[in-house]
């Protein structure tokens, strides 16, 4: 070996090494940060967890959302995977001069495959700088930062194949078909001696292994944190699919033996559990979820990407101040970043002004949490599958449980539910006179059903919209119309009925959503329900997916499910035709919360007559009406109404109906007409009433109080 190559040797080994020291050493200090939060539950369904990874990390799923960015994804992530063989093979070659991986006599088809893969990788690369920087993509950054990943790809590719270039030049080998790109590059230099293209080759060798583990120490402390904590968040994330709250322990005796006054919810960032952190640097910063947010749309201070991004970059400054790991390395080329100087003198002013900042208020704003209305779309956005509004429910757990602020009309609709079991505040007493408007129909309480010796099948929950709101009545009363028709034998509780509690937990409150869930569930068990039937996704998700946390069992429908099951059994018939197109709006907390999006077609499509047209924002992809996460009983005060925006989408594919499954959605829905002045020309109904139409006849125009 001649001294020159016994010196690169030498410079390769250090060079390498304190690359990968970096790289480990920055990815320490950031699980240490992560480990500052709360420890999370893991289940161990593996299975499923594996077969997210495949899905959504190699299956590209999510990203896929967006056809052209998701085309852009998946060549710069197979291609980067791929081509890390032609790196290894390049590094090779200048290790050991005209020499190569000894594949035989698959080499030359390895060496023309990586020079696909190369060109295939710098087509992406110009694709995503025209996204970004040429088409301006509002949720896409601009600026040197969001764009260095593009200078570090362009550089890695086009080194290795200039360097292969002037290898061919240096070894006299001659241009050839398997290394198209390269053999053009030798052209190029095809006046160089062998000393100069040998000084070439090294020059782009060098760039290439500086430019790789620069890549390499730059990735975990860069937004493209989520090459690493991305597969690691879709691998331990829980319950991703029905957006499940955690329950919060209320331990009475330990807070009264307490001196320090207790707080509920998050107030610091350390308060989030791992998971919830690990989603702070899983973040691709793609803006995909505030591209779809309805209250970021809708011209509110909200954008779910902002938050995550300011909770990520205050856990890394807090971080600092109590590991004392330098947040940016190599940490004397960083030495000027707040970070480093927290890191350097954790006991510090800056550190203790760190410390000192409030999460609400300082780092995200009240106005904020308080625009989410809870539907999930940036969940079903994100390609990391970051989970946003748990963490602004805990959050807003502590706005409402420790600091004791929400909106005042939010506040006095959880008052009225703790004292009258509605948000309204209308007597408990009067919950089951909605019956009353027409005593032909058979619709029995449990205490009646009781009396009579008779037993039934379902509970029917006619939740607080349908037993007070005059609008959502009809609906109640069109579902119970159904269920006699088809035989079905069912209860009500009446007068027992209390508020399920969505409202009240989505809200912050989460004390009196568990008073209210151990109350409910108490009546379940006396009366052995086995069956709950409603006509509110809301009701419907807590009761499937949240009770079963405080000891429910039981099967939980919502009335679509039901309707259809008794259309495909014959016992239901629709049979008059309703000559009108009907469009249908998704209730988040029907679809995205419970994947329920086929049965309200299933029975629209099989309506005589029904011209069923989508909306262009459907199933997974719809937008919320506006009404969830408790801001049904907010007023919305900046920007536009997201119900409006919702109610133009639907007008757009000129329907006679909009129909809905949701009397939340509905009555959203139908001020959003009004708004528009189309109430007169478009009718807006639940999938209930549209179905009772035909089989009984009924009118087309229902009344719409105002």
């Amino acid at each position: 070996m001649d001294t020159l190559l016994l010196i690169n040797w030498l410079a390769f080994l250090g060079v390498t090494a304190y690359g990968i020291f970096l790289f480990v050493q920055v990815v320490r200090t950031r699980i240490a940060y992560i480990k500052m939060g709360k420890k999370a539950e893991f289940d161990q369904d593996m299975k499923q967890r594996v077969r997210d990874i495949l899905t959504f990390v190699f299956g590209q799923k999510k990203l896929l959302k967006d056809k052209k960015s998701g085309a852009i994804h998946v060549m710069m992530f197979y291609g980067f995977l791929l081509v890390q063989f032609g790196a290894i093979d390049f590094i090779w070659k200048g290790l050991a001069p005209d020499s190569h991986l000894p594949l035989g006599i698959f080499y030359p088809g390895f060496t023309f495959f990586q020079e696909i893969v190369t060109l295939t990788i710098l087509v992406a690369v110009v694709w995503a700088f025209y996204r970004r920087y040429i088409e301006k993509l509002v949720r896409l950054k601009r600026g040197f930062k969001a764009g260095l990943v593009l200078i570090f790809i362009a550089t890695l590719m086009l080194s290795v194949l200039m360097g292969n270039g002037a290898a061919i030049v240096w070894h006299g080998h001659g241009l050839t078909w398997t290394e198209p790109v390269a053999s053009m590059f030798a052209t190029a230099f095809g006046w160089m001696g062998p000393t100069a293209s040998a000084a070439l080759f090294y020059v782009m060798w060098w760039i290439h292994l500086f430019a790789l583990l620069s890549f390499l120490v730059y990735v975990p402390q860069s937004k493209h944190a989520h090459l690493l904590a991305g597969p690691a968040n879709v691998f331990l994330t829980k319950d991703k699919k029905h957006g499940k709250l955690k329950k919060i322990d209320f331990d009475i005796d330990e807070m009264e033996e307490s001196d320090e006054e207790p707080t509920f919810g998050v107030g610091k960032v350390e308060d989030l559990d791992q998971l919830q952190l690990l989603d702070l640097y899983a973040c691709v910063e793609c803006g995909r979820c505030t591209d779809v947010c309805p209250a970021s749309g809708s011209g509110k201070m909200l954008s779910p990407m902002d938050i995550i991004v300011k909770l990520r970059d205050h856990l890394t400054e807090k971080g600092a101040a109590v590991t004392g790991k330098s947040a940016w390395v190599p940490s004397y080329a960083f030495a000027g970043t707040q970070g480093n100087q927290i890191a350097a003198d954790p006991n510090g002013s800056l550190a203790e002004q760190v410390m000192e900042k409030d999460l609400i208020g300082d780092v995200v704003t009240e106005e904020e949490l308080w625009a989410c209305t809870t539907c999930r779309n940036c969940e079903d956005q994100c390609p990391v599958m970051n989970q946003h509004v748990d963490t602004i429910i805990d959050l807003r757990r502590y706005l409402v449980m420790t600091e004791g602020k929400m909106d005042p009309e939010a506040q006095r609709a959880m008052m009225n539910i703790e004292r009258q079991g509605n948000p309204w505040g209308l007597s408990k007493k009067d919950r089951e006179n909605w019956r009353e408007q027409d005593e032909t129909l058979r619709i029995p309480t449990v205490k009646e059903m009781k009396k009579e010796g008779e037993e039934f099948e379902y509970l029917f929950w006619v939740s607080s919209m349908g037993s007070y709101d005059n609008r959502s009545q009809k609906i109640a009363m069109a579902f119970a119309r159904l269920m006699n028709k088809a035989g079905v034998k069912f209860a009500i509780l009446g007068n027992k009925e209390r508020n399920s509690g969505d409202t009240a937990r989505r809200l912050g409150n989460e004390f009196l959503f568990q008073e209210l869930a151990e109350k409910n569930i108490k009546e379940f068990e006396k009366n052995e329900v086995k069956k709950i039937v409603t006509i509110d996704p809301h009701a419907y998700n807590i009761f499937k997916n949240e009770y079963p946390d405080f000891g429910f069992e039981g099967e939980v429908y919502h009335h679509t499910e039901l309707l259809a099951q008794l259309i495909e059994e014959g016992r239901l018939q629709p049979e008059q035709a309703i000559n009108e197109k009907i469009t249908f709006h998704d209730s988040c907390y029907l679809g995205r919360y419970n994947d329920v999006y086929n049965p309200p077609r299933k029975i629209l499509e099989s309506i005589p007559g029904v011209q069923y047209v989508e909306i262009e924002r459907n199933k997974e992809n719809g937008m919320c009406c506006g009404a969830g996460g408790g801001m049904m009983w907010s007023e919305e005060t900046t920007g536009n109404r997201i119900n409006v925006a919702r109610t133009e989408q639907a007008l757009e594919v000129t329907p006679n109906t909009i129909s809905s499954a949701c009397p939340y959605c509905l009555t959203m829905l139908t001020d959003g007409t009004k708004a528009k002045e189309v109430e007169d020309d478009v009718t807006t109904q639940d999938v209930a009433e549209v179905l009772e139409r035909s089989i009984f006849g009924e009118p087309a125009k229902v009344d719409q109080p105002a």
